[in-house]
């Protein structure tokens, strides 16, 4: 298998999801304080895990699509969906994502010695959420629960676990602080799911796109990424997260508006698939750098 198709069975582009809910995290525990207590050392490694765990999950995905025969030629036009289009060994990519699980499996005990066994609880549960994903008889991604498992683990879960490695209290506020990116998360699944929604109906998935229909499902997405925006906002007129992310946010909403339009008219199928998910993911990192921005801008102020 070519280093190439290694990369597409696990989708290097959207690490940008992780990425962005270990940095805000950081950055919130940073302004939220008391912390960071954490050690530097503890904070790599789990970041390292979380990258393990979100690769691995994806090599999983690409693998168990092709057993399942969920993605085919006919319906399916990713081109980086090797397994489909190029004919590569799809054991490899079942390999892969269980050394993956292994590697950070091995890093989350490390991280345990410091951190306690809280560590393991959470990082086991979400390497077995992250498998029963795409795996399994039931496999939550052919559910209408999708959106909120990506969005609870890859958002809020993940949020806590980073604020709680990087020495930060744990309370109300910053699980209120994790919410508004586990929409933003949830709305890029909403997005994939509303283009496959053929193809997930054809394959016998029940996805909520399926379930809605092509107006709903199209609505639900956009439902979730508003709620990123709104959320973050009424936290900041809340002060409980600083008022200089309103102010980027702000910003960042106009350039994300821009984006949703431009989906609009494209539609919501398979052909516009790929275009979409470039729309949703850039409305991601405007969303993100405004948040980091508005963080950062308040750490740098001493607000």
């Amino acid at each position: 298998m070519r280093l190439g198709q290694v990369a597409a069975i696990v989708e290097l582009r959207t690490k940008v999801v992780s990425l962005s809910t270990f940095v805000l995290a950081l950055l919130y525990a940073l302004w939220a304080g008391p912390g960071p207590g954490g050690r530097a050392g503890d904070l790599v490694l789990c970041l390292l895990a979380t990258l393990f765990v979100d690769l691995g999950t994806t090599a999983f995905n690409s693998f168990f699509d092709w057993y399942r025969g969920g993605d085919r030629p006919e319906s399916n036009l990713e081109t980086d969906k090797v397994l489909v289009h190029e004919k590569a060994p799809a054991l490899p990519a079942l390999l892969l994502g269980l050394g993956l699980y292994a590697l950070a499996a091995v890093l989350g005990l490390v991280l345990a010695v410091h951190q306690g066994f809280w560590i393991v609880l959470a990082g086991g549960l979400s390497l077995v959420m992250g498998f029963l994903y795409s795996a399994g008889p039931w496999p939550l991604s052919h559910s209408p629960f999708g959106e909120l498992v990506a969005g609870g683990f890859l958002g809020s879960v993940l949020f806590l676990i980073v604020v709680g490695v990087a020495g930060a209290s744990w309370d109300a506020w910053a699980v209120l602080a994790s919410l508004p990116g586990a929409c933003m998360i949830a709305g890029i699944l909403a997005v994939n799911n509303a283009c496959d929604r053929e193809a997930d109906r054809s394959a016998g998935r029940k996805t909520l796109a399926v379930l809605l229909g092509s107006g709903p499902g199209r609505a639900y997405a956009y439902f979730w990424l508003a709620s990123g925006f709104l959320g973050a906002g009424a936290l900041a007129l809340a002060q409980r997260l600083p008022w200089t992310c309103a102010l980027v946010l702000g910003l960042a909403f106009l350039l994300g508006l821009r984006e949703v339009l431009g989906m609009a008219r494209r539609g919501f199928s398979a052909a516009s698939k790929s275009a979409n998910m470039g729309a949703v993911v850039r409305i991601l990192l405007s969303w993100s750098l405004g948040m980091a921005g508005g963080l950062g801008a308040a750490l740098a102020l001493g607000l």
